[in-house]
């Protein structure tokens, strides 16, 4: 009967290094996530896209006054403008309160601005308790001026607007309603008379 030769030190120590390569191979290659398609549209290919971003934009002192998330951004070159689905954003007045912004899709014009939110936009003042929601929604962060000229509704519970178009000037806190504008504002109920007093 033949023995087997028992394998030596290096032997069992080139095995052991071969088989944690494997699994580190392994574990590397699992983490790794398949980009999406590259977006194309009619507005060509794109020269980069990013996707699960989070965008912080400054103003001319360094200050953070637009915070946008976006699960996928897509630049194109040839018209310098970047496209954001569904964009969530945070746009910080000169008072550094937050407005809250959203909608299905966005765009940032040419240099970024100004950022146009489009499909069910949503402008939030959570600080005033009022919710602005329209079809098209502008914003131009150098001046804080957000309009629509879609129609409107704005609503501070328990009263409701609706209007042809809207302005805001977050930085100065007024906002505004035009064209057309009609409203809801249930009568105020104060505290019972000595009459509807139960005995």
């Amino acid at each position: 009967m033949m023995a087997i030769p028992r394998p030596s030190f290096r032997v069992w120590l080139f095995l052991l290094l071969l088989v944690l390569g494997g699994v580190l191979t392994l574990i590397d290659r699992s983490g790794d996530v398949t980009p999406g398609p590259v977006p194309r549209d009619e507005a060509g290919e794109p020269d980069y896209y990013l996707e699960g971003v989070r965008l912080v934009r400054f103003d001319a002192r360094g200050r953070a006054h637009q915070r946008l998330e976006t699960p996928r951004l897509v630049h194109t070159p040839h018209d310098d403008v970047t496209r954001i689905q569904t964009p969530d954003a945070r746009l910080i007045d000169g008072n550094e309160r937050t407005w809250l912004a959203s909608a299905d899709t966005g765009t940032l014009a040419a240099g970024g601005n100004p950022l146009t939110l489009s499909g069910d936009a949503r402008l939030e003042a959570p600080e005033e308790g009022w919710q602005l929601d329209t079809e098209v929604l502008h914003y131009d962060a150098d001046t804080g001026h957000a309009w629509s000229e879609t129609p409107a509704l704005l609503r501070q519970p328990p009263q409701e607007m609706r209007g042809e178009r809207f302005d805001a000037w977050i930085n100065d806190n007024r906002a505004r309603l035009t064209d057309n504008v009609r409203g809801h504002h249930p009568p105020e109920t104060g505290p019972p008379s000595d009459e509807e007093l139960p005995p």
